[in-house]
């Protein structure tokens, strides 16, 4: 099928070859890193929050926990709708819901609406799960990773930057403002995209429960789809177990930094976004599998130079941008082996791949906080190694095959 951007596509400039325009990159990455953001914008306000609503940190922490189950429940029952539906009627869609949301959110007047608001919008906020697929169907073959890489690259920058935003946001105009303002953000998101995003047909017809039948049935039928959905756990628990922690070390007698100082230490780790066109490219060349087990040991140096480094900000600072770049590497490295898989299944593919690492995730979450509160930054640390040197171990065993000859060297 045809789409308004094949008569862009031609063999003349880097950006041709890609076979998407650098524009709508562009945009998918911004909207890819937007739409992640909403699920990580409370995390500096529960202070505010408990204050507010007369409730304990605990219970505030409550909303985080509800708007991870709602982005977990966005994985598995919306996202393979991108392979069954109209993909940019689907992003519409689940864009208006997602600004109504974030609107309710903001004008919450109790603790109990703004958890209900926050489920929904992490549902929902899975767009950018389908935005990712979306633009590797847009791609050619030999430029997949690429493209891949640079709206990754958006998703991971919006990951590391909401933290810091809605530190400051917060502290200037209050934490109402925080939702609110995202809201406004999706709202003119909805409509960018609607005009930019070309059709692009369903490439299943079969039912709605089929869809999800057939999600669980390519976990079984795909080993690979399984071995990178590990890798990244491990990869993604290490990272979630760093920036979870951290906040504490920073805010802590060594350092004694404000809530917002450590908003703007966060900015440091979003420089390992800068390795998602690199990892692309590695992977368009065939080097999917070197790289995957370089990005494990350099995962776990970092926690080495974290844990020699907890008196030294610099090493810490050091220890998170290369903890962000492993992880980033190994995610599109990951993406562009199991969009291989299937083409038609591409949406289904992603649901599952993202459901098992955000699960490693969660996971090294709370692991990292109940190791660093037992066992302080040292401990945390021989965690954070330990995950990478894992997956290290399971890729020593991961079976070769022939390495392909390069994309470029193959095509036409």
């Amino acid at each position: 099928m045809s789409t308004p951007l094949d008569h862009r596509r031609g063999t003349g400039s880097g950006r041709q070859t890609q076979g998407v325009p650098g524009w709508l990159v562009a945009l998918l990455a911004g909207a890819s890193g937007m739409t992640v953001a909403n699920l990580y914008y409370a995390q500096p306000l529960l202070s505010s929050l408990s204050d507010v609503f007369g409730i304990s940190e605990a219970t505030a922490g409550t909303l985080i926990t509800l708007t991870q189950i709602g982005y977990v429940l966005g994985m598995i029952f919306l996202v393979p709708l991108g392979d069954r539906l109209e993909k940019r009627n689907l992003v519409s869609v689940l864009l208006i819901v997602t600004t109504a949301a974030l609107v309710v959110a903001g004008l919450a007047p109790n603790f109990p609406v703004l958890l209900i608001a926050a489920l929904i919008s992490g549902a929902t906020s899975v767009v950018a799960q389908i935005l990712v697929p979306f633009a590797a169907s847009l791609a050619p073959d030999h430029a997949r990773g690429r493209v891949v890489g640079r709206v990754m690259s958006g998703l991971l920058t919006g990951i590391l930057l909401s933290r810091t935003l809605s530190s400051l946001v917060s502290d200037v105009a209050g934490w109402r403002v925080v939702f609110l303002g995202s809201a406004a953000l999706m709202a003119v998101l909805t409509v960018a995209l609607r005009v930019a995003l070309p059709d692009h047909a369903p490439t299943t017809s079969v039912p709605y429960h089929h869809v999800l039948r057939s999600t669980a049935r390519l976990v079984r039928t795909h080993p690979a789809l399984v071995r990178r959905g590990l890798y990244q756990a491990a990869m993604f628990g290490a990272f979630s177990a760093f920036w979870t922690t951290v906040s504490f070390v920073l805010t802590g007698p060594r350092f004694h930094y404000s809530p917002v100082g450590v908003g703007v230490f966060a900015l440091v780790g979003a420089a390992g976004a800068a390795v998602a066109p690199f990892a692309g490219h590695w992977a368009d060349r065939g080097l999917t599998r070197p790289m995957t087990g370089a990005a494990f040991v350099v995962a776990a140096l970092a926690f080495v130079l974290a844990g020699l480094g907890g008196h030294s900000i610099v090493l810490i600072a050091l220890a998170a941008i290369l903890v962000d770049m492993a992880v980033q590497a190994t995610l599109i490295l990951g993406q562009h082996t199991i969009y291989a898989l299937d083409p038609g299944a591409r949406a289904r593919l992603n649901s599952a791949f993202i459901a098992m690492f955000f699960v490693g995730g969660a996971a090294g979450s709370q692991l990292g906080s109940t190791v660093y509160h037992a066992g302080g930054w040292a401990a945390l640390s021989v965690l954070g190694a330990v995950l990478p040197l894992g997956a290290l171990v399971y890729w020593a065993f991961e079976p070769r095959s022939p390495r392909p000859a390069p994309a470029a060297e193959t095509r036409d």
